[in-house]
Parts: structure tokens; C-alpha cells; sequence
């Protein structure tokens, strides 16, 4: 079923799933995992009332308890589903997908998350071996519409978390999505942006990776003569940041931002296979640890548990931290950066310039997509093209491949979520960088 990924199940409505998809899957999942006790929160798509009333009918028909949140963003389910002890939780939302997309994400007690390789999979396979239909008698249910004491409890944890902005002027891009229905109370003087919660994603997609999302947070930054902004996913989960110029601050950067006031020397901090070698070096410059793991927040929140890290985070702008029950928080990150940044401003510098000693390291070419019909063979011809970069001086292959050289690094995986090659080449000179990367490009496109 193309509905069920490596880190949660998501896909078109009415395509990839439908209601008695998502009624099976809450019918099987309390077997499954083990769980009673199931807490739901749902994000503000069209169809997300429906789709989290089948979950609920299912959950309940498979023996579970349920509490039905409603509105929720997607850290704030993680939150209470350790806070306050359930068995389980389930988030309704298709993240930064588009509007025709719906999804469920699920997570076991203590907030651990359930993918593909611990829980879905066998989900999937009762599913087709049973083909659940959707009850004829559902039309009457309705879902939970929110939860104001969860959410003031939220806001108020958040709060006592969140440091001094200062004099720090910036902007806050909701996308019209669930960081909304929190960003008033945690970012008091922000310039808000698309901060009502709407379904139809009407200002710019709810993907903050994509530059065409980031245009209106940019021009607003400049405009107005702000230090930075900060963009927020559909869901909340991930956050990331533009410098006072409207540039965008590529995520894995902000790494060794989080660090310097989460950790400190001696500390752990996790970041994955595509983090650049400058953040790693910066991590290390503080007296921590980085450890290298894989891309997904399926995998870095079981990661970060087993290496005792203080926090961390991945190039796609989620950042995960020790107190927050090892799960990812938008709101959280965006909160410790702009203290940071508050900081910094302080001290006299823009955000562009405190950042520069790790954006201007290294020449970074970002993650590369490419849409291939044999992956295998195509990574194949990278590793080939990739011995002329000798001599390779290390190699990570937990998740594709990153092999180190002196001169840079190059990672090559395929992604667990989209049909893409993912390619990311980082160089010390902007001519090497074109020359491998040129010729990288080629290998794959030669398929």
C-alpha cells in the first residue's frame, strides 16, 4: 500500500487511502503495539475531521480508550502522549504535504515513535489480509474540536522554556497551519504571517524547505527591516529561519545553535547522514559529541534515547531535545534560536554574521532531487564517478552512503518518503563543488 512509509502512513485522500483505510488501521494498531490508551489530535486539512473520526471509530472497535484532542499541533500530541502517560498516540496530519494529502503519525508510550520497521508493517499486512471496510453507521460521529486546558498547559510549558527576545525584531510565518493556534502566545511582538489555521494552505505551500514558501517571509523580513524570520511547517514540527537579508539559514546549520544551549562540553548532540561539516566541526568546537545517524524522526528519536544526546536535529529543519521527551518541537527550536539570535544581537552582530563562521564555511550544494527508475544502479554509478574524488578518507552507510574526502563529502540516499535520489555534495571551494557535483548530476541523469 503506498499509503504506509518508513516514518508514518500518508498519501492523496481518496488515492493512496480512505476512511475504511484509516478505520483499519486504528481497528489493528492496539493489538499491534500493545496499547489501552490512545490520545488523537488532528491538524486543520479538510478532510481531517473524517479521517480522525474513522481513526477513532477503529481504535475503539480494536478495544482502546480514547481521548480526542482535536486542533493539535503535532508536538503537542507528542508532548502529552509522555506528560501524561498514554499507551499511544495518533496525529492526524499529512505535515508539509499538499492540501489533497492526509496522513496519521503514531507514536507508542513515552512518545517513542511506531514506523514502518517497528508496528506499520504489520498493520499493513493485516490490513490486506483482511480488507477492513469503513462501518455504515459512522456518518453521526464527530470529532474532538479542542482541547483549551491541554493547550494552555502547552503554552505554559513552552513559556516557562522560552528565553529573553531582547530587542530582537522578527517575523513568524504560520503558513496557515497549526503553529497558529500557539504562535500569539509564544512570540509576543512578532510580525504574524498566514497565522489562521486553513486546510487549503491559501498563501504558499506548507513545505517552508520549498523557496517559493519562503518568498513572502523574505519579503516581509526586508521590508520591515527585521533581524530574521522564522517559517513553520503544516503540522509544527519543523521550524527554520531567514537572516535579516530574507536569506534562508539551511537547517542542519542551526545544530550547533541548539547545542551551544542545550549541551555544552561533554554533551551528545545527533544530527543525520546529511549534516554539513561545518556544523558537525562547530558541535565539536564546544566540547560535544556529535553522533551520526539516520534521516527520519523514526530513527532520531530512538537514536537520541540510546546515545543519552541533549538534542539534535536533521537538514529537514526537525530538531529533537532531551526535554521536550526526546521528540521534535517547532515551537521549542524556533524559541532557543531566536534567544540565540537575541544574543547575538546583543553583542552587535546580525544574524547573518553570528552565522556566517558556519554558513560560510564550507560551498554547500543542498539536497538534490532526482527522479530515477533504478535507484541502485544509479548510486552505483555515483560510488563510481566518486573514486576519482580519492582519497576517500571515510565512509558512513547506515542510510545510503556518505563518503568523506578531504576536500569535502558527498551523500547519496534514496528518500523514504518521496520517489526521489537525494544527492548532497559539500566542498571546500564553490569550483570544486560545481566540478563534483557537475559531474555527479551526470552519472545519475545518465539512467
Amino acid at each position: 500500500m503506498g499509503f504506509f512509509k518508513a516514518y508514518d502512513m500518508r498519501g492523496t485522500f481518496g488515492v493512496d487511502f480512505d476512511l475504511g483505510t484509516v478505520y483499519g488501521v486504528g481497528r489493528e494498531l492496539p493489538d499491534v503495539i500493545g496499547a489501552k490508551r490512545f490520545l488523537v489530535g488532528r491538524d486543520c486539512r479538510s478532510t481531517s475531521p473524517q479521517v480522525a473520526a474513522a481513526l477513532v471509530a477503529g481504535l475503539e472497535a480494536g478495544g482502546a480508550e480514547v481521548v480526542d484532542m482535536g486542533l493539535a499541533t503535532t508536538p503537542m500530541v507528542y508532548f502529552f502522549t509522555a506528560e501524561d502517560g498514554f499507551d499511544a498516540s495518533v496525529m492526524v496530519t499529512a505535515s508539509h504535504n499538499p492540501p489533497s494529502d492526509n496522513g496519521l503519525k503514531v507514536s507508542r508510550r513515552g512518545a517513542l515513535p511506531v514506523g514502518y520497521e517497528s508496528g506499520l508493517s504489520e498493520v499493513e499486512r493485516r490490513l490486506r489480509a483482511a480488507l477492513p471496510r469503513f462501518p455504515g453507521d459512522f456518518a453521526g460521529r464527530r470529532p474532538g474540536v479542542g482541547d483549551g486546558g491541554r493547550l494552555g498547559r502547552y503554552v505554559g510549558w513552552l513559556r516557562s522554556h522560552a528565553p529573553d527576545f531582547g530587542a530582537l525584531k522578527f517575523a513568524v510565518d504560520c503558513s496557515d497551519g497549526m503553529a497558529s493556534i500557539v504562535a500569539h502566545d509564544l512570540f509576543p511582538g512578532a510580525v504574524f504571517l498566514n497565522d489562521t489555521p486553513d486546510g487549503s494552505f491559501p498563501h504558499h505551500s506548507p513545505n517552508p524547505l520549498l523557496a517559493e514558501a519562503r518568498e513572502q517571509l523574505a519579503g516581509t523580513v526586508r521590508r520591515f527591516g527585521l533581524d530574521c524570520g522564522v517559517i513553520f511547517d503544516g503540522d509544527a514540527d519543523r521550524c527554520m529561519f531567514v537572516d535579516e537579508k530574507g536569506d534562508f539559514i539551511q537547517p542542519d546549520y542551526l545544530i550547533p545553535v541548539l547545542a551551544s544551549v542545550c549541551g555544552g562540553p561533554g554533551a551528545t548532540v545527533i544530527h543525520d547522514v546529511r549534516t554539513s561539516r561545518a556544523a558537525i566541526e562547530a558541535i565539536r568546537a564546544q566540547g560535544a559529541t556529535p553522533v551520526i545517524g539516520k534521516v527520519g524522526h523514526a530513527y532520531a528519536k530512538v537514536l537520541l534515547r540510546e546515545v543519552g544526546a541533549v538534542c539534535g536535529g536533521e537538514l529537514a529543519g526537525h530538531y529533537y531535545f532531551r526535554d521536550f521527551h526526546g521528540c521534535d518541537s517547532g515551537e521549542l527550536a524556533a524559541l532557543r534560536i531566536l534567544g540565540v539570535f537575541a544574543s547575538a544581537k546583543a553583542r552587535g552582530l546580525s544574524v547573518s554574521a553570528f552565522m556566517a563562521p558556519i554558513a560560510g564555511k564550507y560551498a554547500n550544494s543542498g539536497e538534490v532531487n532526482f527522479k530515477v527508475e533504478d535507484k541502485s544502479a544509479a548510486i552505483a554509478r555515483v560510488l563510481d564517478v566518486a573514486k576519482g574524488f580519492a582519497p576517500e578518507t571515510g565512509r558512513v552507510t547506515i542510510d545510503g552512503y556518505r563518503l568523506e574526502y578531504d576536500a569535502g563529502w558527498v551523500s547519496v540516499r534514496q528518500s523514504n518518503t518521496e520517489p526521489y535520489l537525494r544527492l548532497i555534495v559539500e566542498c571546500d571551494t564553490h569550483e570544486r563543488l560545481a566540478d563534483w557535483l557537475g559531474r555527479l548530476s551526470a552519472a545519475i541523469s545518465e539512467g
